[in-house]
């Protein structure tokens, strides 16, 4: 699944493609993916003006004037730039036209979603898929007040500090992936309660989280199975995995083996010597 890295990859890709351009079409070849696309989005964008384009976790905001579409891809879906008449494939179900290029979301999966969110209806920090989301590790919070909140909320979690992470409602977009190796890099079991973490050492914690985000973004995300970026390439950031899917191979550090155990239903990948 594209995590955050992935997402603002994407993000980062379609700005300067469709910041400032007028939307001239839209196309949908179905009814829908995860959730019915809003059948009036041809009337509502067309002719419209891109204003902005932004992120909120794994969500994908386009900005106009009068309302914001959210996409969301889901467990395999991807955007790309194309020119205008390149034939649409399988899995292409949704085209935002803007004249000299085409917007293309591509979902093979159908969990993605393209959603409209009007102004009359509220600032979109409310829609009903952001407001429970937590802060935002990269931007303007810094590694000290992220690792406060860390501190202050998890303080009756009992749960383990891995599972806190991938819930998302404290921080977004730490997916399995960069939490593994964010873990490792501040040296935390990923088994120990979330509640009996110190403060100091939610403070490496968060630096590692911001560290392994903002490289990840910087390398163009993480060769997942189903993930391309807007350009058709793949991200490298897989070649600096520290422990995830490394299991059984020596610790880059001390030489132990990497662990792999399983939590929730997610592999967790670690070392035993390293992380306490």
């Amino acid at each position: 699944m594209p995590e955050l890295p992935e997402v603002e990859v994407t993000r980062r890709g379609i700005a300067p493609h469709v910041e400032g351009r007028t939307v001239t079409g839209i196309v949908l070849r179905r009814s829908g993916l995860r959730w019915p696309f809003p059948p009036d989005l041809p009337a509502l964008l067309t002719g419209r003006r891109i204003e902005a384009t932004g992120r909120r976790g794994k969500y994908l905001l386009i900005r106009f004037a009068h309302g914001t579409l959210l996409v969301h891809l889901g467990m395999s879906g991807h955007l790309r730039m194309l020119a205008p008449g390149v034939p649409p494939q399988k899995h292409d179900h949704f085209d935002l036209e803007l004249g000299s290029q085409v917007m293309r979301f591509t979902d093979p999966r159908r969990f993605g979603a393209v959603l409209w969110h009007a102004n009359d209806d509220g600032d979109i920090e409310a829609h009903m898929l952001l407001r429970s989301l937590g802060v935002e590790p990269l931007g303007k919070l810094t590694s000290g007040e992220l690792a406060q909140c860390l501190h202050r909320q998890t303080r009756t979690r009992s749960a383990a500090i891995k599972q806190v992470l991938l819930a998302g409602d404290i921080v977004v977009g730490v997916g399995n992936i960069y939490a593994c190796e964010s873990l490792f890099m501040s040296g935390i079991n990923p088994n120990t309660a979330a509640r009996r973490i110190s403060l100091p050492r939610y403070e490496r914690l968060a630096v590692a989280i911001q560290q392994v985000l903002a490289a990840a973004i910087e390398q163009g995300g993480s060769s997942l199975r189903d993930f391309i970026g807007v350009d058709g390439a793949s991200g490298y950031f897989q070649q600096s995995y520290f422990v995830y899917d490394r299991e059984g191979e020596p610790c880059t550090r001390c030489g132990a083996t990497i662990e792999r155990l399983v939590q929730s239903g997610r592999s967790t990948f670690y070392c035993r010597n390293c992380q306490t």
